[in-house]
């Protein structure tokens, strides 16, 4: 469970977002990280590096998707994984410090090897209230943190928390 019990935001932005974006947030809000979802390399570099310094002065992490080569260029905390595979070549590429999270879908198998291997937290893809049961169920048994993801949202936030997701990414 997130330190303190609770459930933190973990906010998901495109390549074109600007540091606006991190502004909008209330200050209220307990924002544990933002997530870019980069787009081209030579377009996101720039962007990136300010949206980091943004994300990172307000006091949460910045990862990026899929790209460790971007995240260490912008100083990143670290990066989330679509693919699990990719998990042991982000940790080498990026060091014992840095945040790997890693997507499993809706797979207990995917997210238990993940977390085996060391991953510092896994990401569950959320369609519908069935999910509540892999989410429950991942919290009562594991430490590894889990992330929901997909169709999150106000309809279903609060039960996702209870069900004790660590993070809402929305």
């Amino acid at each position: 469970m997130a330190e303190g019990g609770g459930c933190r935001l973990c906010l998901v932005v495109g390549a074109g977002a600007g540091v606006a974006v991190i502004d909008a947030v209330p200050p209220e809000a307990d924002l544990a990280c933002v997530l870019l979802r980069a787009g081209p390399a030579h377009e996101a570099r720039r962007a990136a590096a300010a949206l980091c310094r943004a994300v990172q002065a307000r006091g949460a992490a910045f990862l990026v998707a899929d790209d460790t080569g971007l995240a260490a260029a912008v100083g990143a905390e670290g990066v989330h994984l679509a693919d699990p595979a990719g998990y042991a070549a982000a940790r080498a590429a990026l060091g014992p410090e840095a945040i790997v999270g890693v997507g499993c879908g809706r797979s207990r198998h995917a997210a238990m090897e993940a977390g085996e291997a060391g991953a510092d937290y896994v990401a569950f893809t959320i369609g519908g209230d069935e999910d509540l049961e892999l989410v429950r169920d991942w919290s009562t048994f594991t430490i590894v943190p889990c992330v929901a993801m997909g169709d999150v949202g106000a309809h279903n936030a609060a039960a996702l928390a209870e069900a004790g997701a660590d993070f809402i990414a929305v």
